[in-house]
């Protein structure tokens, strides 16, 4: 985890820009530009180095189709309680502030992703609760549980998948959108939608992935 030796929302403002992302322009989020001088910055300012690149500044094509799915359904959020889980930029979360969901936490374990989130919901003038720290085990308080490209490592997936399992077999919609990571499992997933979004060279290996949008069975 990062540490925050200074104000991470100064260090934030001052090495990134508000841009929309290609799938959603509706929202707009404080933005990094090339990944290795920001994370060179990042190291610089927490005073480490080994740390995780500055996933938090980019907005990836899980996270956008998933916003895009949800502008697309704003019944899916509104009145209800969500959970943007593993949330990144919080994206999603936004998305769902902005369609009137009743409550919404955005979940992330990188105190500067914590930060860009409450800077984000900010700039987007909504609410959104910033949880900083790892939910997985929490019992089902929410009615609906975001997740964008959180299959990309077995160790991550699973740790998440059994608690994602649970929260829907108790009554939570459970929607995930995936970019065709190796290690998303393949049951138990109901297909929503499909998506295909501009990406960058500084964060895939493509310009454009198919992405899709599943919901979880319990």
């Amino acid at each position: 985890m990062v540490s925050a030796p200074a104000d991470p929302a100064a260090f934030i403002r001052a090495h990134t820009a508000p841009a929309s992302p290609p799938a959603c322009p509706e929202i707009r989020l404080w933005s990094g530009g090339a990944v290795t001088p920001l994370w060179e910055a990042t190291e610089a300012w927490a005073g480490r180095s080994g740390l995780a690149p500055p996933y938090w500044a980019y907005c990836w094509a899980g996270g956008q189709a998933l916003t895009r799915w949800l502008l697309d359904h704003p019944e899916q959020a509104a009145g209800r309680r969500v959970l943007d889980f593993a949330a990144g930029c919080g994206v999603s979360a936004i998305a769902a502030a902005r369609l009137g969901a009743a409550r919404v936490e955005a979940a992330e374990i990188d105190p500067l992703a914590a930060a860009a989130i409450a800077l984000n919901a900010d700039l987007n003038q909504v609410a959104v609760e910033v949880v900083c720290g790892d939910l997985v085990g929490a019992p089902c308080r929410w009615d609906l549980v975001v997740a964008g490209d959180v299959c990309y490592e077995a160790a991550m997936t699973g740790h998440i998948w059994p608690w994602l399992k649970r929260l829907a077999a108790d009554g939570a919609t459970v929607v995930m959108a995936d970019p065709g990571r190796a290690y998303l499992p393949r049951h138990g997933l109901r297909r929503l939608a499909d998506f295909e979004v501009e990406t960058s060279l500084e964060l895939e290996d493509r310009t454009r992935r198919a992405v899709t949008v599943y919901t979880l069975a319990g």
